[in-house]
């Protein structure tokens, strides 16, 4: 009997247990999933968007729930259900669940454990009104507590807490968004920021830069934030500031890891021990053009990873490479398209690149429709090579745009070639030059 152990019942987890249960001989073969919750499979990038009103009900982001793991697949899927360490020699899991321990023991393991939110050590931290937003649970006592409350102070100006505020104030909320750096969206090139502070001056988000929190205040419940130039009274208080992988279990096992607690794997999604993978968000990713690991937790590489894993775990052959990333990520912020891939300028020379850019405001479709929006780009290449190196994009279409930039750096295409595709054109659509290979044209050579 083939025994398959999968730690994690979410996108790289499942996404693995099903490439299993496509590959495996059911009569010998025996999966099993553990995961920590008691909800398997579910959007995690959908949870602001219940909050603003855009997804009816939580159950909506749930993909397969976990009795048709169960009944439809033959998985043995735990809930409620936490491994403690590992014994990497022996190949047994240590599991405890609802005052149980036990050992689980397995012939191949994936780890896939995800990670967990980032909350500052600071007084208070722990007060009645504190939230952050990673699980469904999570979701669910943040919307008990938001009918009670006015006043929103989210802490963190990375994705999460910009797709918050723009839920949160969507509904009618008051919001103050504390950001340590002096910048939303730390990543996004200085010519282009100023759009995203405009968009959240524009909505009357207070918005607080520069400046870090320092205590949650109040007795049982918050009352108030200080911060290192302030007091701000507020009713609820939401932690992004930023996720760490759920590999601490694993201090006895001899996986190598970054400082940061993140997995090393190789091209096939294996770790530095026999018979371990790992995927998602525990875990490393190869960055295409950096040409090293790098960590970027995001669903479309869990969901990849995840495959990849399964396939070579299920030893079907040829053995599937995951071919590495290029960090493209997209989100939106009111108003505004905002996406990336690839290096930024900083990124670029810190790599040894001759580094040109380009910074340009074209128009998302053609320019004499009266609809016409404004899309901002920042390109980066490399002027002696001609090798097209990242974009960042804000504005209307910039989803095309950045899935056309991704799929050139994949491709490791020139500024060149870049000019020469054969890209959609109508009035409505996009002018008869894309405003990619608008900005290219206009680039040092």
């Amino acid at each position: 009997m083939k025994r398959y152990v999968i730690i994690g019942g979410d996108a790289a987890g499942m996404s693995a247990a099903m490439e299993l249960v496509r590959n495996r001989d059911k009569e010998d073969t025996m999966i099993t999933t553990i995961e920590k919750g008691a909800i398997y499979s579910y959007a995690q990038c959908g949870l602001p968007y219940v909050i603003e009103g855009a997804i009816e009900h939580e159950d909506h982001l749930i993909a397969r729930d976990v009795e048709t793991f169960r009944s439809r697949y033959g998985i043995d899927a735990r809930t409620n259900s936490e491994v403690t360490s590992i014994d990497c020699e022996k190949k047994f899991v240590y599991v405890q669940s609802e005052n149980k321990q036990e050992t689980i023991d397995y012939d191949t393991l994936l780890i896939a454990t995800g990670a967990s939110p980032i909350v500052p050590d600071i007084p208070g931290k722990d007060l009645k009104g504190t939230h952050t937003l990673k699980t469904i649970p999570d979701l669910q006592n943040l919307q008990k507590d938001l009918p009670d409350v006015s006043h929103i102070t989210i802490v963190g100006g990375g994705y999460i807490g910009l797709e918050l505020t723009e839920a949160l104030v969507t509904q009618g909320y008051d919001i103050c968004l504390i950001q340590r750096n002096d910048q939303l969206a730390p990543g996004i090139d200085d010519q282009l920021v100023e759009h995203l502070h405009d968009e959240a001056r524009l909505h009357n988000v207070d918005l607080r830069l520069s400046e870090q929190i320092e205590a949650v205040q109040g007795t049982t419940r918050v009352h108030a934030v200080k911060t290192d130039q302030s007091e701000i009274s507020t009713d609820l208080v939401i932690f992004a500031t930023g996720i760490e992988p759920n590999t601490a279990f694993l201090s006895d096992c001899s996986v190598t890891r970054s400082k940061e607690g993140a997995i090393y794997v190789d091209e096939y999604l294996q770790t530095s021990v026999p018979d371990i993978y790992a995927a998602g968000d525990c875990a490393l990713q190869y960055h295409r053009l950096k040409e090293e690991a790098d960590y970027a937790p995001l669903g479309t590489h869990a969901n990849k990873q995840g495959r990849i894993a399964g396939m070579n775990m299920s030893e079907r052959l040829p053995l599937r490479r995951y071919e590495g990333m290029t960090g493209t990520s997209i989100f939106r912020f009111f108003n505004l398209d905002v996406a990336m891939t690839g290096l930024s300028e900083e990124e670029a020379t810190a790599l040894g690149h001759d580094v040109g850019t380009v910074h340009y405001t074209g128009s998302h479709i053609a320019g004499y429709f009266e609809e016409k929006k404004p899309i901002h780009l920042n390109l980066v290449y490399d002027r002696t090579s001609d090798q097209f190196l990242g974009a960042q994009i804000i504005g209307k279409g910039a989803d095309k745009r950045i899935d056309v930039a991704a799929t050139a750096l994949y491709s490791k295409l020139t500024c060149e070639d870049i000019e020469n595709l054969d890209l959609a054109y109508a009035p409505p659509y996009n002018g008869v030059w894309d405003p990619i290979q608008q900005a290219l044209r206009r680039r040092e050579r």
